[in-house]
């Protein structure tokens, strides 16, 4: 993890320096960091909801995706695959058994299917900005950011936008340190529930 740290710190330094003596980068930054999201703007990982996850992860299997982990909660699961170079994809069902009944992802599915993002992850540097200049923006947020300030993530995700009076897609904001690349399952979960259906 020290290691880690101490990239982060070298990358920091090297990227400050490129960006004092390039004047596009300047600019870029300077945009950038008005809307919250840093000089290092991508996409972090994308979200599918479907009730077959190793059917719906095929079509990205074929195109070099890998299968990684599974995540596991009370009610539901998710497999995360990875591409290099290319964001993670984290398709989430709930359990087929009794342990699912009490999800949000069957009726989630059932009303827009499983063939678009639930979310998309947009990975920012400085997760406290980029909330705050959203809002002045008027995007609303479901919950607070959970993660504790310096961890290795810290995530939120936007209010969902509502379609025929259903939650439907969401925007979520994610802050990573010291090279962490997986997903915490209290949080995954803290999120999930940001966004069920009042």
């Amino acid at each position: 993890m020290e290691t880690n740290r101490e990239l982060d710190g070298l990358l920091e330094r090297m990227v400050v320096e490129y960006v004092a003596r390039n004047r596009a980068a300047k600019i870029l930054k300077g945009l950038l960091d008005e809307a919250g999201v840093g000089f290092y703007p991508v996409v972090d990982h994308v979200t599918l909801r479907t009730m077959d996850i190793d059917r719906r992860a095929e079509p990205f299997l074929a195109l070099g995706y890998a299968y990684d982990e599974t995540l596991n909660y009370d009610d539901w699961y998710a497999k995360v695959y990875r591409k290099a170079g290319y964001p993670a994809l984290f398709v989430d069902q709930a359990y087929a058994d009794a342990r699912g009944k009490t999800s949000i992802i069957p009726g989630w599915v059932a009303a827009f299917g499983d063939q678009i993002f639930h979310h998309i992850a947009v990975r920012v540097e400085d997760i406290d900005k980029a909330v705050n200049r959203l809002k002045t923006n008027g995007v609303v947020f479901a919950g607070q950011i959970v993660g504790p300030a310096g961890g290795q993530l810290r995530q939120i995700f936007s209010a969902p936008e509502v379609v025929d009076g259903q939650p439907f897609t969401v925007l979520e904001l994610a802050e990573r340190h010291r090279g962490y690349l997986g997903f915490l399952p209290p949080q995954a979960d803290s999120l999930m529930k940001s966004t069920a259906p009042q």
